[in-house]
């Protein structure tokens, strides 16, 4: 009820005169703390991940609910806060700021981590919705209330959605009927964010976005279906009026696209936080009974892991930095980083067992368990609606003209993509594109190769080994420009696969190249060298296998860590 919600509930009223002004008043002091000191807030509330505290067994990942304290913990803390726009009352300015921010909590839980990215679904209303919308969507929020977002269930070819809401335009509205998979942690939830269907199934504009209020008092029912894969929302013959509609008719996949890019990043980069709790599990399993040491046939795996995690926060850093800085161009590889950063986890987190032995999915003991519960985290990252199948499906779209018209002619990006510290435009809804835009990173893949190479850069086994992969950019353009354009082959899945690696590659470079030498390791290139070699093994190339001084560098990294912070805090000091 009230005036924020008249527009979604039909009930007349009074307009609100400005974003700002009618947005609700953030809780008193936590609004104007900077982003660095709210994660270190988070980080004492919570506590340490593999230690006793309020975390309990949610952090040993032997639960696969998040305990209701820490919930409670994080709704006072006003968590839902950092996902509005700071002109509209909240703490959201940036895209990497808010995945900062999450940090502490994708380390202790990536499942509640993953629950809160669903927040970044009311981008669609930030993007599209009117001054109502946004209103009413803030408040809810900055207020302690959730939204839930309806999307359509899975589609399998050849077949209808797997759960879908249709909307059917009446006088003054729609009528709203179907089910469909809810997402948004807990239900029930203040307001709904419908992805329905108001057209031709096959339409280019068949979809579009309402924003709904279930108190409302309108015809028809909302009714909640719990499943064992998640809960579901049942509309029959449910009236929303015409303002509850987001954005225009058929608007709902081009919104849907812009949201999703930045949860996109903001998931992956969350569960690259979790992948740091679960080595650490491994470092200190592995000095259990000897401080300060690693048995040598330990560090492969070790090691091997860390040089991963770090790879996917130099690739999720600047995806998340590219929202603000290149908004026309960051949707490739926004989607490129929700591929793969789950297939480089995963590998990592199965090689981690053989360091964890029986740990590894125990629950004996404060810490143990953490692979097996961002394992789950991970497989329910890889399917669903937007998963790692959807997103590759853009990659193989985006490949011939991709191989035709950018690579190898498309200019870098500018050098605050990767600098540390480097100021950035506030993230803007309304500026992200879902097509076009070229591709930046093929050309920082090239660029960081033809530096190393150069006289007297000293650029050693890393330029090797980065004119390796340019070749294998090269190899790829061929093969991507004899692709069929109407329908791509299911060989440009294996293409796509390769591309993302690519990417990632591309990130390491760029990302050790814009060290300032503000710390020893991030300038290291053993890190890079680790990295850029197990990206080389994946693609099948021809890497030489890395001297073991460089993955005694590494283990060297993960004790000092473990001995003098108690942990991992920033497993990749790649990030600004």
């Amino acid at each position: 009820g009230g005036a924020g919600r008249r527009r979604c509930t039909g009930r007349p009223g009074r307009r609100p005169r400005g974003r700002r002004a009618d947005a609700p008043a953030e809780r008193p002091g936590r609004g104007r703390l900077l982003p660095d000191s709210r994660t270190r807030r988070l980080e004492r509330r919570l506590g340490v991940p593999w230690a006793d505290g309020p975390a309990g067994r949610c952090a040993a990942g032997t639960r696969r609910l998040p305990p209701t304290g820490i919930e409670a913990l994080l709704a006072e803390e006003g968590i839902a806060g950092e996902f509005v726009p700071a002109e509209h009352g909240g703490r959201l300015v940036r895209a990497d700021l808010l995945a900062r921010v999450l940090r502490p909590v994708f380390r202790h839980d990536a499942a509640l981590g993953r629950d809160l990215t669903s927040l970044l679904a009311a981008g669609a209303v930030w993007a599209a919705g009117d001054p109502w919308q946004r209103h009413d969507v803030a408040r809810l929020l900055l207020t302690g209330g959730r939204i839930a977002v309806v999307h359509r269930g899975p589609v399998r070819a050849g077949a209808p959605p797997h759960g879908e809401i249709t909307a059917r335009r009446v006088p003054g509205g729609y009528r709203l009927d179907g089910r469909a998979p809810a997402t948004g942690g807990a239900l029930p939830a203040g307001l709904h964010l419908v992805h329905a269907r108001t057209g031709a199934p096959d339409g280019p504009g068949g979809h579009s976005v309402l924003l709904v209020d279930p108190a409302g008092r309108n015809a028809g029912t909302i009714r909640r279906l719990p499943g064992a894969r998640g809960d579901a929302l049942e509309f029959r013959d449910r009236f929303v009026p015409r303002g509850a509609l987001v954005g225009r008719e058929g608007d709902g996949v081009v919104l849907a696209l812009r949201a999703l890019q930045v949860e996109h990043a903001v998931l992956c980069a969350g569960l690259t936080a979790a992948g740091d709790t679960a080595l650490h599990h491994a470092v200190r399993t592995a000095t259990d009974g000897s401080p300060g040491r690693i048995a040598p046939r330990r560090h492969r795996p070790l090691a091997g892991v860390f040089a991963d995690l770090l790879a996917c926060r130099a690739v999720t850093t600047a995806a998340l930095r590219a929202l603000s800085l290149l908004p026309s161009a960051a949707h490739l590889l926004a989607a490129a980083v929700r591929y793969v950063v789950p297939g480089l986890l995963r590998p990592g987190l199965e090689e981690l067992v053989t360091v964890l032995g029986a740990h590894a999915h125990g629950a004996d003991g404060p810490g143990h368990g953490a692979p097996g519960g961002l394992m789950r985290a991970l497989s329910a990252a890889e399917s669903g609606h937007a998963g790692a199948a959807a997103c590759r499906s853009v990659l193989v779209a985006h490949l011939r003209a991709l191989a035709e018209r950018s690579w190898f002619t498309e200019p870098e990006p500018p050098p605050a993509l990767f600098a540390p510290g480097a100021g950035l435009p506030p993230l803007d809804h309304t500026a992200l594109a879902v097509a076009g835009g070229g591709d930046f990173m093929a050309a920082c893949l090239v660029g960081c190769a033809r530096r190393l190479a150069a006289p007297g850069a000293a650029g050693g086994r890393t330029a090797v080994l980065a004119e390796l992969l340019v070749a294998e950019l090269r190899a790829l353009a061929t093969r991507c420009r004899r692709l069929p354009a109407a329908a791509p082959a299911p060989a440009a899945l294996v293409l796509a696969d390769r591309y993302g690696l690519l990417v990632c590659a591309a990130a390491v470079l760029r990302a050790r190249e814009a060290q300032d030498g503000a710390g020893p390791f991030p300038a290291d290139p053993a890190w890079a060298e680790l990295a850029l070699s197990r990206i080389g093994e994946r693609l099948g190339l021809p890497v030489p296998g890395p001297p073991d001084d460089v993955r005694e560098r590494l283990v060297e990294e993960l004790l000092h860590r473990h001995r003098d912070g108690g942990g991992l805090p920033d497993a990749a000091a790649t990030a600004p």
